[in-house]
């Protein structure tokens, strides 16, 4: 860990891996306990994200509050946010768009695109009422001239706190922009506006790996892998909805072992991560 590419790669790969991880849990959840207890469990799943998230932000050290805040907004992405919506689309009996005799989209995420407005509320504040650490927010306010104008000054902010709301935001952002992209009103999945977004995504995910793996702390690495992978996702997302290879996440009863190896993976990167032969400098 001590040679700067890998404290990169390591982080890339620790968030990378919570995707088709994430995916497969959510199945699994689903199987396991029912649609009479499903919604229960998701609500302590959102509980102990929450646990996690404050147990971070009055963490000490910076790569666990960096770690804590990562898998609290996982653990209330799935539990409060993505099973809510499951929860209201089999309430109101909402059918999945079919392609043929397959789901192209489950219930769930036809919904979503409904939160477009207060994701728009939110966008608004973080580039009009806020001096952002996020170069993407901050290009744009050097661009409308506006940077210099923000009144609101933060104060240091809260490593757990802004890693879990980078995340949830990021997921949000691109689950609106694959909903969009596939929604054959505004494109649809073999639109070229689609095709822009999956390889825009995977040039723009390649630009951020070549800074990420020069990043030499291991908490900003961290940090930093979350906007890199969740874009290279998209790519990911596009090409499995053109069947250009299997999701097996989708199935993980029928790839144990698979999953298996990933979870395994996930662990061993984990703790060389948590546990270093040597402090990484800053």
């Amino acid at each position: 860990m001590k040679k700067t590419p890998f404290i990169g790669i390591f982080s890339f790969l620790i968030v990378l891996l919570t995707m088709p991880l994430g995916h497969a849990g959510m199945i699994l959840m689903e199987r396991s306990f029912g649609i009479e207890h499903i919604f229960s469990a998701a609500f302590f799943l959102g509980v102990l994200g929450l646990i996690l998230l404050l147990w971070g932000i009055f963490s000490g050290k910076e790569i666990t509050a960096t770690l804590l805040g990562l898998f609290a907004g996982l653990l209330v992405w799935t539990g409060w946010i993505e099973f809510a919506f499951v929860y209201y689309a089999k309430r109101y009996q909402v059918a999945p768009l079919m392609d043929g005799t397959e789901i192209a989209t489950k219930p769930e995420y036809l919904i979503m695109p409904s939160t477009v407005g207060f994701w728009v509320i939110f966008m608004l504040y973080y580039l009009f009422g806020s001096k952002s650490g996020c170069q993407f927010f901050n290009w744009f306010q050097q661009k409308l001239k506006i940077k210099d104008n923000i009144v609101i000054q933060p104060g240091k902010r809260n490593v757990a706190l802004t890693t879990f709301m980078e995340l949830i935001m990021l997921l949000w952002t691109f689950y609106l922009v694959l909903l969009f992209s596939y929604d054959q009103r505004f494109a649809g999945d073999r639109h070229w506006l689609t095709y822009f977004v999956a390889f825009g995504s995977l040039f723009w995910s390649l630009i951020l790996i070549f800074k990420l793996v020069k990043i030499k702390s291991l908490s900003y690495a961290i940090r930093y892998a979350i906007p890199t992978v969740i874009i290279f996702w998209n790519f990911v997302e596009i090409v499995g909805r053109w069947n250009l290879f299997h999701e097996i996440w989708i199935e993980p009863t029928h790839y144990s072992i698979e999953i298996g190896i990933m979870f395994a993976i996930f662990l061993i990167i984990g703790i060389l991560m948590i546990f270093p032969k040597n402090k990484v400098s800053k």
